[in-house]
């Protein structure tokens, strides 16, 4: 606890809980006002932290759709025990890091999903051609406490250290004023439920290596690649078996299942034999990436087109950094296509009346009979965004002048 209470952990923990924003807890403090709050009281804090009486607030329940229509709980802690948490994590992640399984990539330092997704591609090409999709029920609500604690205690001997990672697992959520005790789970929001995640998940990753099984996990995403559809069915049983028994967590049976690569999806990625074995981004990602665009093109949105573009920018560049693993760039040609449509629809719906629309297309070099046809055409604004007249007008390089960014642009770039 001392090292943990260190001005100079601590320092580097401000910093990076100040990196990383985020929203408020409980308590409402934002990230700016920690700095100030901690001049005022860090000398309470620490005595209270060194002593081993120090109590973490419960945490804001958060509730995000997931993709399935369902939704996933985030407890968001207050900013000073994220400071805490960020404290111990940098001198916990160390003492387990170092015995981490080599197939283990979500949150850990110097590992990720790139990296996660090109092993599995390796072991593909290998010709382990049918994958174990394992899918750990609300993995983070029904984490055991008792058997964390109990793994985190074989290398931390501080009791102090003990009691706190206990108590921010017992700290509760904060609903509608009342304070819910949390008996299992780690709750997702706070800098140490990866790491403690991690731990507990180690057993798996090591049953896995002793078996000799080919796999890559990351966090509670877990994939098993075997030779024969046989073989990975006798996987899933057993993996299972040992999931619910050993470690006290549920497989969801309805999403796991065992398959060709090619139709599952893994980190948001997928799998495509043509010549050779791609990489691509999977259609589930496609669709989402699609959702989000048509709302920051929703023609009842009524923005300057300026603000519509570097929203839509803001998100393309985001998305791009993370799906620009994919080797299909042909996904990117049809979605910039269809996004340049999105917005073709946009501005013919914003120049409303037909003399406004038959003006601006002449004045963007299109024939005065035909600016005159579309102009007067009855037909909606989208069957109309995708006709030769407003292609010509509403050009690729008109788009690029607005300042528009292409997805293929960004997929050029070194990965």
């Amino acid at each position: 606890m001392e090292k943990v209470v260190s001005r100079e952990n601590m320092i580097k923990a401000l910093k990076r809980v100040k990196q990383n924003k985020g929203a408020p807890g409980i308590d409402g403090m934002e990230v700016e006002e920690l700095l100030p709050y901690l001049h005022e009281n860090w000398a309470q804090i620490k005595e209270q932290l060194l002593e081993g009486t120090y109590k973490p607030s419960p945490v804001r329940r958060v509730e995000i759709p997931k993709p399935d229509g369902s939704k996933r709980q985030l407890g968001i802690p207050t900013v000073l025990d994220r400071l805490i948490q960020q404290a111990m994590l940098q001198q916990l992640s160390p003492i387990f890091e170092k015995d981490f399984s080599e197939h283990s990539y979500g949150f850990r330092p110097g590992r990720s999903a790139h990296q996660a997704i090109q092993k599995a591609k390796g072991y593909i090409k290998d010709g382990y051609r049918y994958v174990v999709d394992i899918d750990l029920e609300k993995f983070f609500d029904r984490v055991n406490h008792d058997m964390l604690m109990a793994r985190v205690a074989k290398k931390v001997k501080d009791k102090r250290v003990l009691k706190i990672t206990r108590a921010y697992l017992n700290a509760g959520i904060m609903v509608n004023g009342i304070a819910i005790l949390a008996t299992e789970g780690a709750p997702q929001g706070g800098p140490l439920s990866p790491l403690l995640s991690n731990i507990l998940l180690d057993d798996l990753d090591k049953e896995l290596e002793e078996r000799g099984h080919r796999f890559v996990r990351y966090a509670d995403d877990c994939n098993i690649y075997t030779k024969s559809e046989r073989a990975g069915h006798r996987v899933m049983d057993s993996i299972c078996g040992f999931v619910e028994k050993r470690l006290k967590l549920k497989v969801n049976k309805d999403k796991s299942a065992v398959d060709r690569p090619e139709n599952r999806k893994f980190l948001g990625f997928s799998f495509i034999r043509l010549k050779t074995l791609l990489i691509r981004v999977a259609p589930q990602s496609i669709r989402r990436f699609k959702d989000r665009i048509r709302r920051l093109t929703k023609r009842s949105w009524s923005i300057s087109m300026e603000r519509r573009i570097n929203e839509i920018n803001t998100y393309i560049r985001g998305w791009m950094n993370y799906f620009k693993l994919s080797e299909l760039p042909d996904d990117s040609k049809r979605l910039d296509s269809w996004i340049r449509r999105r917005l073709r629809m946009c501005v013919w719906k914003q120049w409303k009346n037909p003399k406004t629309r038959i003006r601006k297309l002449i004045g963007l070099g299109v024939y005065p009979d035909r600016a005159r046809k579309m102009g007067g055409s009855r037909k909606g604004c989208w069957t109309l965004s995708r006709t030769t007249q407003l292609n010509m007008a509403l050009s690729n390089a008109y788009w690029r002048e607005q300042g528009l960014i292409c997805l293929v642009d960004i997929h050029k770039l070194p990965r």
